[in-house]
């Protein structure tokens, strides 16, 4: 499947500039002239990159940015006329992956397009652990049994992926505690065994890969 990127700039000439280079490079291209209408196209089609120029009416591109960022880790390229290190400290504030300066080589930005791109699929790759049919997305926090999502808590997901990062070791429940709910926690310790069984139940036919390890605390084993 192609990937599609979104221009938005409010230059015609830039604009079309861009998309004719995309467009060689196999790309889908939509196009916006100002910021509202880049929020609208962003919210409506699968983007897989964002070009976004500084200065554009309506919004900005900082306000755009912060947009997409509220919403997704999608990769996002900001144009800027300027190279004032303060605008640029902001933007890598609001999570922009990298900026070009005007005037710009089209040539230069498909460079950097491709490298983010293939940067980007190779972070979801090792973002996906798949376990014997237990499959655990670390960027989306989803987390299957085969094709079933189970909805786990926020904590109840930090507790699977400690005890999978840690598959294998045993685990006490001192441990546990410290590192899922922190140093400054002063819970009971049984809030691990709590959340032990609600996972172990959540997970079905896979709550025998959590292992009680007597007289100490649990551990992961993949069967």
């Amino acid at each position: 499947m192609k990937e599609t990127i979104l221009i938005a700039e409010d230059e015609i000439r830039i604009r079309i500039l861009l998309r004719d280079y995309l467009l060689r490079e196999n790309y889908n291209v939509v196009e916006a002239k100002d910021g509202e209408e880049a929020v609208n196209l962003f919210s409506s089609n699968n983007i897989t990159l964002a070009i976004l120029d500084v200065m554009m009416p309506k919004m900005d591109g900082f306000e755009v940015a912060e947009f997409i960022r509220s919403k997704t880790s999608t990769p996002i390229i900001m144009l800027t006329a300027k190279s004032e290190e303060e605008d640029k400290l902001h933007g890598y504030d609001l999570g922009i992956d990298d900026y070009v300066t005007k005037p710009f080589s089209p040539k230069v930005l498909i460079a950097k397009i491709k490298a983010l791109l293939k940067r980007t699929v190779t972070e979801k790759d090792s973002a996906l652990i798949d376990l014997n049919g237990l499959t655990v997305n670390k960027l989306s926090h989803e987390v299957k049994v085969y094709d079933d999502v189970i909805n786990l808590s926020p904590k109840e997901f930090e507790l699977l992926l400690y005890l999978i990062e840690n598959k294998g070791i045993a685990l006490t429940r001192d441990k546990i505690l410290d590192n899922v709910w922190g140093m400054d926690y002063f819970g009971d310790i049984r809030t691990v065994d709590t959340n032990i069984k609600r996972l172990r139940e959540k997970l079905k036919d896979k709550a025998n890969y959590i292992a009680t390890v007597r007289g100490s605390g649990y551990k992961l084993e993949v069967k």
